[in-house]
């Protein structure tokens, strides 16, 4: 048997200035943006760089529950983590991009790490694994 993440759902506030924000300043690929007229939503898909399998489906708010979940989906703990194969590259990139990192890069015993907000706030973590 085999199984994998294929989507995770981020709810955003509007669909083109979270494209901008994945595709532009993090540099992911936009992989779909189909229009669906009988719900009136976008099916938007990105993904960072040579992923294969993950992406994640920016899913726009549409009532006031899922719009207080914006920039805080798991409460203030780190979302999401972000591998990279060059973390130094990466920092360095995002911070000449405007991206704000909360916690500096550290070493720990599993690699580097330092966490960062998107455009609405929720943390991921920049991870490079030993």
């Amino acid at each position: 048997m085999k199984q994998s993440l294929g989507y995770v759902a981020l709810v955003v506030k509007e669909y083109d200035e979270a494209i901008e924000f994945y595709v532009r300043t993090l540099g992911f690929t936009l992989i779909e943006d189909t229009y669906i007229p009988e719900q009136d939503k976008r099916w938007v898909l990105v993904a960072p760089p040579g992923s294969e399998e993950s992406k994640l489906l920016l899913a726009r708010a549409v009532d006031d529950t899922q719009r207080s979940r914006i920039g805080n989906q798991t409460g203030g703990r780190v979302f999401l983590f972000l591998h990279t194969d060059d973390f130094w590259r990466d920092y360095r990139t995002y911070q000449e991009r405007g991206v704000v990192f909360v916690r500096e890069p550290k070493e720990e015993s599993y690699g580097t790490v330092a966490v960062f907000e998107d455009l609405y706030g929720n943390l991921w973590d920049l991870l490079q694994l030993r």
